[in-house]
Order: structure tokens, then sequence, then C-alpha cells
């Protein structure tokens, strides 16, 4: 019984090892087909599909999306303090239909909530960040932006 034990643990590191190299092919292409995947692994495509809808389903992999070309727009991260009397929540939410905002972060310490920005040009930031001093709640911003990103 011992050795079975062993052996599962060993055949579920090599599962997860398998699942670690999946999840780094698709992080550097995430168009490669599950035969070209499977084909770098020394697996099926049918192995391959199925590894990939078990992260899906555990959560590994929460959705699939593109990555545009940074170096044609301008980003900026705006620090927002809100209102000890409103709900941050409340604000995080409206920040989604503001133009430009990428990525809305709740955070602890100096201010309440982070927020991406992008857009084709620093009068389009502009706008949005006007848009965002405008929300209900919202009683102070800091904005940066962002010269170059390192990957």
């Amino acid at each position: 019984m011992k050795f079975y034990l062993s052996r599962r643990r060993e055949e579920m590191s090599k599962d997860n090892e398998f699942d670690q190299r999946i999840l780094e092919i698709l992080r550097l292409d995430s168009r490669k087909s599950f035969v070209e995947i499977g084909k770098e692994l020394g697996l099926s495509e049918s192995a391959i599909r199925r590894r990939i809808k078990n992260l899906i389903d555990d959560g590994s992999i929460s959705r699939f999306t593109i990555e545009e070309n940074s170096d044609k727009k301008t980003s900026a991260i705006t620090l927002l303090s809100v209102s000890s009397t409103t709900d941050t929540n409340s604000v995080a939410s409206k920040l989604q239909s503001i133009a430009g905002v990428k990525v809305i972060y709740e955070i602890t310490g100096q201010y309440d909530i982070a927020v991406i920005l992008s857009s084709d040009s620093i009068n389009e930031i502009n706008s949005s960040i006007d848009d965002i001093r405008r929300i209900e709640g919202v009683s102070d911003t800091d904005t940066v932006i962002i010269l170059r990103t390192l990957t």
C-alpha cells in the first residue's frame, strides 16, 4: 500500500508538471493548437483538450483574452481615495463603465482603488480621469503615466 501511495504521488506530480507546462505554453502563445501543444509535450490532442478543460473547471484558467500592443497605447495608473461615507464597491462598479478603464483593483493603504487606464492618446486618458473624478464618493485621485512596460 505504501508503494501505491508514493507511485500515485509521483503520477500526480507528473500530471501537475504537465499542467504547469501547458499553462506556460499558453501564456507565451495562447493561439497554439491542442495538437501543437501535444507534440511539444509528447501527449495526444485529446489529452491536452481534457487537461485544458480541467484547468478551466478548477479555476486555473479563468478566461481567454487578447493582449493589445501597448506600444501604440498611452497607459496610466490612477489611484483613488473613496469618501468614508461611500461604499468602495459601488465606486468600483461605476468605474467599469468608463472608457479606457482596463483593470480595477480594490487595494489597502493610503488609497482605496487602483485603476489601470489605456487609450490611444493622452487626451483620452485625461477625459477618463475627469469622468472618474465625477463619480460620487471619489474624494481624491493621483495619476501616473506609464512610460515603459517590461515583461
